[in-house]
């Protein structure tokens, strides 16, 4: 036992005494103090353990190598795609600034003669730039109504009458038990409150509390005023919204009032069946023309077009697509007019063709009520570019017409199944 605690002392030193102050421990082949796990492997084990064998340790330093080179591999990657990308944006801001002059000194001074010539029209399919987007749909949607900004004051003092009281009252009930019309039930100002809550709710700036909430409650209460044949229908706050972000308050509300006035809007938010109907059926026609198995799988599914292009339209895409994505649809829309909603839509089905042929009724309708929120907006664009708006040589206008003319009998000669049903 003596000798055996001799052996110890002589090991690790006395036992008696101040105690040894310990040393650390020195890494080898290392230049740096590992943060993790992945340097020890180049360690050598513990006294108390047996050593590594040479061909372990050189397959331990292999593997810490092959590590290093993958990182650096990863690093060198994600900085070449980081280039890229500000590369890419710095050629997007050139393009903006290049446009933006353009737009300001050369078409906007000279809009009438400039905004259907060929160089507009091809500037304008690339996006607006947003200084002046603006002004460009005001001046395409144009104020056939001859709204003035003095006509707007006028309504928004009648809805705030019309708040005044509601407060009072705290509720709409009472008129609405009496038999009033839909349009006037649906204009009630809690469903407008509602809706309002629900506008772009991850941009937090509708919402109450929000620096946009009053001008959006103001432009949606003033309109029910000056349309309560239309009243507030759900999904006008969207496209209210998309105008109060790029226009003053009195010329979002000229904006939207006329853009509302449209046939293809009037017929949607006053829920005209027979018009809606007539949409659906020149949709289909075009829907055949350039996906035709596509169609013919939403057919064998009785997947209609109701199911998916009436929120669409209702709030210009604003709500389905990325806020820019849309905006820039928005850019198509004033300058082909209704066509390119339904255009758009075609090249929302081209785009996720694919993914769609393989769903059934239930998940195709799931699907294309809410689309992926990371739509991209170059993939989109090519797809709507490669929509083709001509029918045995009639454009949308043209189709659309003929519907409206000779109605089934129509249908049958163009192979509508949405008038044919």
């Amino acid at each position: 036992r003596q000798k055996s605690c001799s052996e110890h002392e002589t090991r690790v030193g006395p036992t008696t005494g101040p105690h040894p102050r310990l040393q650390p421990t020195r890494r080898k082949n290392l230049e740096f103090e590992p943060l993790s796990t992945t340097g020890l492997i180049l360690e050598d084990r513990p006294a108390s353990l047996p050593a590594k064998s040479e061909e372990e340790a050189q397959r331990h330093r292999q593997e810490y190598n092959e590590m290093v080179a993958e990182a650096k591999r990863r690093e060198l990657k994600d900085a070449q795609r980081k280039k890229r990308q500000m590369k890419e944006r710095l050629k997007q801001e050139e393009n903006i600034a290049r446009a933006m002059l353009i737009w300001n000194t050369e078409v906007l001074p000279n809009w009438e003669s400039m905004r259907n010539t060929r160089r507009v029209r091809e500037l304008w399919w690339q996006g607006l730039p947003p200084s002046v987007r603006g002004r460009v749909w005001s001046l395409a949607i144009g104020n056939e109504l001859n709204i003035t900004p003095e006509l707007y004051d006028i309504f928004l003092s009648r809805a705030k009458e019309k708040w005044r009281s509601f407060n009072e009252t705290n509720s709409l009930s009472e008129n609405e038990d009496c038999g009033t019309s839909l349009a006037d039930r649906e204009s009630s100002l809690d469903l407008i409150k509602l809706d309002i809550f629900r506008t772009f709710p991850s941009l937090y700036i509708f919402q109450r509390g929000g620096p946009y909430h009053d001008l959006l409650h103001s432009v949606l209460g003033a309109y029910t005023c000056y349309r309560p044949d239309v009243g507030y229908v759900q999904g006008m706050s969207f496209i209210a919204a998309v105008l109060i972000l790029n226009l003053e308050e009195a010329d979002a509300f000229i904006a939207f009032a006329n853009l509302l006035n449209k046939p293809c809007q009037m017929a949607f938010f006053r829920v005209d069946h027979d018009l809606m109907l007539k949409y659906f059926a020149a949709f289909e026609v075009f829907f055949e023309e350039n996906l035709p198995k596509l169609f013919q799988h939403f057919q064998t599914n009785s997947l209609t077009p109701d199911f998916y292009l009436i929120d669409w339209i209702f709030t210009l895409y604003s709500k389905s697509l990325p806020l820019d994505v849309a905006c820039r649809v928005w850019d198509l829309f004033c300058r082909d007019g209704e066509e390119a909603l339904f255009r758009t839509g075609l090249g929302i089905l081209r785009l996720y063709q694919d993914v769609l042929l393989q769903m059934d009724f239930i998940h195709s309708a799931q699907f294309l009520s809410r689309l992926p929120e990371n739509t991209p907006a170059h993939t989109l664009f090519s797809c709507i570019n490669n929509t083709h708006m001509i029918s045995s040589n009639r454009r949308w206008n043209q189709v659309f017409s003929a519907l409206m003319k000779d109605g089934p009998k129509e249908a049958d000669k163009v192979g509508s199944p949405a008038l044919r049903s």
